[in-house]
């Protein structure tokens, strides 16, 4: 068995991720990290009875990823892989940035970030063994307009999963970055055509990245074959850079 914990489990690209795991590992039990919308994440669930968990995780605070990791650690025995996921965007221009816009966006996608892995560390630093991908954006290298904060915590996810691969190198953990570019999930929902049409013809692909094709990068870095993989941010963005 292997134990995984993916991070926002109600959305697009978590749920895409923990049914490409599911498919291809029939080792993999998956704990889907879930505040609140928990539809999408029943569905799965129910699908993939027995291998497949919600539990509950407000991703901000430090008490809820160590709750959540004891239940793991006292269901599993062990936690194999942490998939990073969970996040928001909150976009305006600096100018206008309220406080909380700011602070929010930090806390969600990067300090989110440095809790989860501060909580599984030691449990795989036991084991020696372990697999943690962190989910930052391609607006961490190419940061559009009105992103400060989104840019600024997805660079942070990048660096801090470099120095932490540095830390923890020998002890069989391994620590890398995934900077998805446009994918197709409920966050590009608020696009009109026009705007779809327009962000397509900036992608030498012509095309926006299905789910499937992110999980497919996430599946192999947490596997036994990408050991010797660490600190890599690997763009997923059909040619962009």
């Amino acid at each position: 068995m292997r134990s995984i914990l993916i991070t926002g489990g109600n959305g697009g690209l978590g749920l895409g991720i923990a049914r490409y795991f599911l498919s291809h590992d029939p080792e993999a039990h998956i704990w889907l990290g879930v505040r609140q919308n928990r539809a999408q994440a029943k569905m799965l669930s129910n699908e993939f009875v027995g291998r497949c968990q919600i539990i509950d995780l407000e991703v901000t605070s430090p008490d809820a990823w160590q709750s959540a990791v004891s239940k793991i650690m006292e269901t599993d025995g062990r936690l194999d892989v942490l998939v990073n996921n969970a996040g928001l965007h909150r976009d305006c221009l600096l100018a206008a940035m309220p406080n909380d816009t700011w602070h929010s966006v930090i806390a969600a996608n990067l300090d989110a970030v440095f809790h989860g892995c501060r909580a599984a560390v030691t449990p795989m630093m036991r084991q020696r063994f372990g697999r943690i991908v962190n989910i930052a954006s391609l607006s961490a290298v190419l940061p559009p307009l009105g992103q400060t904060n989104y840019a600024a915590a997805k660079a942070g996810v990048v660096a801090f999963s470099q120095t932490m691969a540095k830390e923890v190198a020998r002890s069989g953990i391994t620590v890398n970055s995934v900077l998805p570019g446009f994918i197709d999930t409920e966050a590009l929902g608020e696009m009109d055509d026009e705007a779809r049409k327009q962000a397509q013809r900036g992608i030498p692909m012509r095309r926006f990245g299905k789910p499937e094709e992110v999980a497919a990068a996430v599946y192999f870095l947490a596997s036994t074959d990408a050991a010797y993989i660490t600190g890599a941010a690997l763009k997923i963005d059909g040619g962009i850079l």
